[in-house]
């Protein structure tokens, strides 16, 4: 599930970093989006990380 969710928040960032862009910048993406994109992956992977307690 971790890698689910980390896998569709760098997807979610390379798509709006993609659609954002207007017509005369050309296609593509920058190497700043993949960059943001590995970023928020990893966020999401340190965030969704079980803890070291028990549920009660």
């Amino acid at each position: 599930m971790r890698t689910f969710l980390a896998v569709l928040a760098g997807l979610a960032v390379i798509y709006f970093g993609a659609t954002g862009r207007s017509a005369d910048e050309g296609g593509g993406i920058s190497g700043g989006v993949v960059l943001l994109a590995l970023a928020a992956a990893l966020l999401v992977w340190n965030l969704t990380k079980p803890g070291d307690k028990p549920v009660k």
